[in-house]
This record gives C-alpha cells, sequence and structure tokens, in this order.
C-alpha cells in the first residue's frame, strides 16, 4: 500500500515538472525583437555654452520588427537650455537603423556644471504588438565662458589678450617672390642692352651708328649719308650688300621685310648716284634717307 502510494506520488511529480518545462518553453516565445542597441556619445566634458554635441544611435532588429518614425523625438527646444536641432532617421542595411542627433546648450554656468540630456523611448511594432527601447540620459559637462571673479592687477585692470592666430607658412611665398625678381631682373636687363643702356655690354647697333651721321651731315654730303647706310647693311648682314643680293639679305634678316619697297629704292637710288652719269637727284632725298635708317634702326632694336 505504501509502495502503491509512492508510486502515485512520483508520478504527479513528473507530470508537474513536464507542465512547467512545456510553460517555460511557451513563455519564451520569440527572441527578443531588438537585436542590438548601441548609444555613441563624444566626450562628456568641455564644453561651453553655444556648443553642439552630437550622438549616434544604432540599431539591429529581428526581421519582421520596424521601428515607428512617429517614436523619435521632434527637433526644437526640449527644455530652457537645451535644444535639438538636427535629428535624421537611417536605413544602415536589412533591419538596421542609424539614429544620428544634434543637440545644442544655451546654459551658462558661473562654474563648472554637471547637465543631463533627457532619455527617451524607441517604439518598434512587432506582430501587431508594441514594444520599446530605452534610450538612456546622457549626462556631461558645461565649463563657463569667464571666471567667476575676475581678477585685477595693481592699475585695477585685468585684460588678458587672446591666443594669436597660427603663422602661415611663407616659404613659398618667399620663394615666388625670389623668382619673380630674378626674371625682371633679367628682363630688365635685356631691355637696356636691347636700347643700349649698357655701354659696356652693348649691342651691335649698325643702324644707330648711321642714324648718328645722318643726323650731322648737311644736304650738300648725301654720299657719306649712301655711305653709312651701305655700312649699316654689310655690317648686319655680315658682307657686302648690293641690290641684287637684297633677296638673300631678307633671308637672313626676315623682320626688314616690312620695309621691302624702301629698301629697293634706296638700293636702286645708291646706284644711280654713284654710277649714273647725270643722276635724277632730289632735294628731298636726304630727309627719306633719315626716315629709312630711324626705320631701321627702329627693326634693329625690336620696337617695330
Amino acid at each position: 500500500m505504501k509502495r502503491r502510494r509512492y508510486l502515485v506520488k512520483v508520478s504527479r511529480l513528473a507530470a508537474l515538472a513536464s507542465a512547467a518545462t512545456l510553460a517555460a518553453a511557451c513563455a519564451g516565445g520569440p527572441s527578443r525583437p531588438v537585436e542590438a542597441f548601441n548609444l555613441e556619445t563624444p566626450r562628456p566634458f568641455g564644453y561651453q555654452i553655444g556648443d553642439t554635441v552630437p550622438m549616434r544611435i544604432l540599431v539591429q532588429t529581428r526581421p519582421g520588427v520596424q521601428l515607428q518614425a512617429a517614436s523619435l523625438p521632434k527637433p526644437g527646444p526640449l527644455n530652457r537650455w537645451l535644444n535639438l536641432r538636427r535629428i535624421e532617421l537611417v536605413e544602415a542595411g536589412a533591419d538596421a537603423y542609424r539614429i544620428d542627433l544634434e543637440y545644442q546648450v544655451f546654459y551658462a554656468p558661473l562654474e563648472v556644471k554637471a547637465l543631463t540630456i533627457p532619455g527617451f523611448a524607441l517604439r518598434f511594432s512587432q506582430y501587431g504588438q508594441t514594444v520599446e527601447e530605452s534610450v538612456p540620459p546622457w549626462q556631461f559637462t558645461l565649463a563657463p565662458l569667464r571666471e567667476l571673479i575676475a581678477r585685477q592687477d595693481v592699475d585695477g585692470e585685468y585684460l588678458r589678450p587672446d591666443q594669436p592666430p597660427a603663422l602661415l607658412s611663407t616659404a613659398g611665398v618667399r620663394t615666388n617672390l625670389a623668382l619673380a625678381l630674378m626674371a625682371a631682373a633679367v628682363l630688365g636687363l635685356k631691355l637696356a642692352r636691347q636700347y643700349g643702356y649698357l655701354p659696356w655690354f652693348a649691342r651691335r647697333s649698325p643702324f644707330k651708328t648711321a642714324e648718328k651721321r645722318l643726323r650731322r651731315l648737311a644736304p650738300a654730303e648725301l654720299a657719306a649719308g649712301l655711305a653709312a647706310l651701305h655700312s649699316a647693311f654689310n655690317a648686319t648682314y655680315g658682307a657686302p650688300v648690293f641690290g641684287h643680293r637684297l633677296p638673300d639679305f631678307l633671308r637672313a634678316h626676315p623682320e626688314f621685310g616690312q620695309i621691302q619697297s624702301e629698301l629697293v629704292w634706296f638700293f636702286d637710288y645708291s646706284n644711280r648716284f654713284f654710277f649714273a652719269v647725270q643722276p635724277d637727284l632730289a632735294s628731298a632725298d636726304c630727309e627719306r634717307l633719315q626716315k629709312l635708317c630711324g626705320w631701321c634702326r627702329a627693326i634693329e632694336r625690336g620696337s617695330r
């Protein structure tokens, strides 16, 4: 009889244990809807009035769980010293969310003070039901812009200058300036040599010499003027130049091609002056020679 009662009691205990196991299994149901929740915050110190505080929330949910956007806080004032400037919800992947927040502080403490950004609850929808995940509050310290008691020196004033700005490197500017000055010096020397301002390094200027001689000659000394121009052409070409060799001269010095007609006149005039029995000469020929020499001088120094 006792053995029978014992067996009944054991069977009842086994039935209760099985029922408890089944109840526990049913109570477990589906796993937690939010698989991962991470709040990323900046440093909790070193802030002053007007500073912004960025925060980021990373959420990973189970498939089929949706974040309710209406549960996000709205941008605007949260209290008398804290303002939510910006909030952005980004779907970072399959069942993953990223929430970026930016707060701004408008509190002016007289000494270092600890403040707390309030938390809030995020709501998620799962199988027609709503579950919540709390975003914890975050504490940080705010420092004053000025000290509580202003110190004074012996004159009754205490002024501290702002920190001077960092100096910019001027190495590149100095290098460019030096190169520009060198280039300007070279160009200046070249121009000075071109215009004959450097007698110790003067450029060979045959037409300059001929122009000076023509200015000093009288109309009766036309032969000397023609000889001076011939000498200038010969010195420029490096060999005697006559009318039949004018094309060779122009090929060697094409810059004189712009006054080719005047050069043809000059060599024809010189040939008639020296070799004709009775040359047909005009009183204005001396002025025309001087003008021709001036053109040649301008071509010689590159100003024409």
